[in-house]
């Protein structure tokens, strides 16, 4: 039930995903059944969509961790109460991220060596895309919390987006070690001791030009870095549209660009990459942009299956363990 185009656009996603992947063996569309089936009506539906009634929705204002106290029957709660008691695998959500973040943590809680998760957030570049970890799920970080993303993002670059040795930078106001505030500055010794491939501090103006795989930062800072960018992306297409659409002659030439331009906008489309994981808990969580399509979702069913047959969360305990007894030693 959360998002802006809910539940239509989550519908749809999910049949399209049910076509795409017909081995899943099971797919729960949990929230408010009546306005499910009605989004559900004159498709034929198989037997592997279960509806969950789940009468409450929390909504994008609402404070989550009270929210989440208060609305036991949210379509959220219900969804990672499957998880919760194995019938489901993994949960995707494109409604309060707060919510989503609280809802796993409480119920499912983090896996064994983790103090907090994270949002890893997949962003494109010229070249290839990063992770941003985190990008708002843990506000203010100590050390050891930024050295916790750095083995995670790594993990996840590792094992879904096929990176051998991911580079791992840690985002600060500078490139050398002395820059940046205690926890960058501890965090710093902590990675460079470990068995991570990190390539030291890198700064905003970096982490768009190829750098890096993974960027390290904390959930304050690094929802802003993911905002600002998506505001930036949205003025820049906007500045083209509008100059190209100014007068005839530019109409014509953007007629005989009108693939590349297509292309461009494929390339930054976040439906591609379909959301953003929720690495740390003891599951699998997704968390889908306020504003996610029916491709998103697809795409989001497609990562949750992806995760599942990498077995992400036992990597992620084992690194954890190796990169700690690396940080021992070189202590």
């Amino acid at each position: 039930m959360g998002g802006d185009y809910a539940p239509g656009e989550i519908v749809s996603g999910v049949m399209e995903a049910l076509q795409a992947w017909p081995s899943i063996s099971a797919l729960y569309l949990v929230g408010q059944e009546e306005a499910i089936r009605e989004s559900l009506k004159g498709r034929t539906l198989p037997d592997n969509l279960i509806i969950v009634n789940a009468t409450e929705i929390v909504g994008m204002d609402e404070a989550p961790a009270a929210a989440i106290r208060r609305k036991k029957d949210s379509s959220i709660s219900r969804a990672v109460e499957l998880v919760k008691k194995g019938d489901a695998d993994a949960v995707f959500s494109a409604g309060n991220t707060g919510a989503a973040v609280a809802a796993t943590t409480v119920k499912l809680r983090t896996l064994e060596g983790v103090i907090r998760p994270a949002i890893a957030t997949i962003i494109p570049t010229q070249y290839k895309p990063f992770i941003l970890i985190d990008a708002g799920a843990t506000i203010d970080c100590p050390a050891d919390l930024l050295f916790q993303f750095g083995v995670m993002g790594s993990v996840y670059s590792k094992e879904i987006l096929g990176v051998p040795a991911p580079r791992v930078g840690l985002l600060s106001i500078g490139e050398e070690q002395a820059k940046g505030n205690e926890a960058t500055k501890k965090a710093f010794q902590l990675l460079e001791n470990s068995s991570l491939n990190f390539i030291g501090n890198v700064e905003s103006r970096d982490i768009f030009a190829g750098k890096t795989d993974v960027v390290v930062c904390d959930g304050f800072v690094g929802n802003i870095v993911l905002k600002t960018s998506e505001s930036v992306a949205r003025v820049l297409g906007r500045w083209i549209k509008e100059e190209l659409t100014s007068n005839p002659l530019r109409m014509l030439g953007a007629m005989l660009c009108r693939g590349g331009l297509r292309t461009i906008k494929e390339r930054g489309d976040p439906a591609v990459y379909g959301g953003a994981p929720l690495l740390g808990i003891n599951g699998a969580c997704i968390i889908g942009h306020g504003s996610s399509s029916a491709l998103a979702v697809r795409n989001a069913i497609r990562v949750s299956l992806e995760w599942i047959k990498h077995d992400i969360n036992h990597i992620i305990i084992d690194e954890l363990a190796l990169s700690k007894g690396k940080k021992h030693d070189g202590c």
